[in-house]
């Protein structure tokens, strides 16, 4: 990577750079493009609603034009979920039929659509933001995940936030340990997922 690299807050043209991530990392953070035959349905779940609604706290890791990474957060996850019910789900669900035939991977996405996951109300007492972060493999281990993550945290503190939640498969264990070296604290299991949360000191 150029000396060029840099964290910028995320721009309208970065959608499809950012999609490519989401693909590339969406195996439990393995490149999951082999497992889907509609490569964008993941981004679509995972990415587009933050970029459409949430940019206020959405950054991309760029070398040159080319995007290495995303960090997506949302200040009010409640009321993130209420405005992707209102706002971004409907016109996907318009171009996924529920019933069209497809791969089963693809189909557990489109499922998303119309059962889109809510978060326990319980944990949002003391954590209501949430963020997730996606890094290619050219971007690991250089102490640019940390960053993208901080300019996040910084985002959302400057927003009044008392507390970030984010989940994270069990069986990335590089990605779980991470977490927990940056200071982060397990909260609950949730099914394949371990939610880990982060407060202000």
């Amino acid at each position: 990577m150029r000396a060029a690299v840099r964290i910028d807050r995320v721009d309208p043209a970065d959608l499809p750079g950012a999609y490519r991530v989401c693909l590339a990392t969406g195996d439990a953070g393995e490149d999951a493009t082999g497992l889907h035959a509609d490569p964008n349905l993941l981004g679509h779940v995972f990415v587009g609603p933050y970029l459409g609604l949430e940019a206020r706290h959405a950054f991309v890791l760029r070398d040159g034009d080319a995007v290495l990474g995303y960090a997506l957060g949302a200040r009010d996850t409640a009321d993130f979920e209420r405005r992707c019910e209102a706002r971004w789900w409907p016109p996907l669900r318009a171009m996924y039929p529920p019933d069209a035939p497809r791969p089963e991977r693809d189909a557990e996405l489109v499922r998303l659509l119309y059962a889109p996951e809510r978060t326990p109300t319980d944990r949002l007492a003391s954590h209501p933001s949430h963020l997730h972060v996606d890094l290619l493999p050219p971007a690991r281990g250089r102490g640019l995940g940390r960053a993208m993550i901080e300019a996040v945290l910084a985002s959302l503190v400057e927003a009044d936030s008392p507390g970030v939640h984010l989940g994270v498969a069990r069986r990335n264990t590089r990605a779980v340990g991470f977490y927990q070296h940056l200071g982060w604290r397990w909260l609950a299991d949730e099914g394949d997922a371990a939610i880990l949360g982060w407060r202000p000191s």
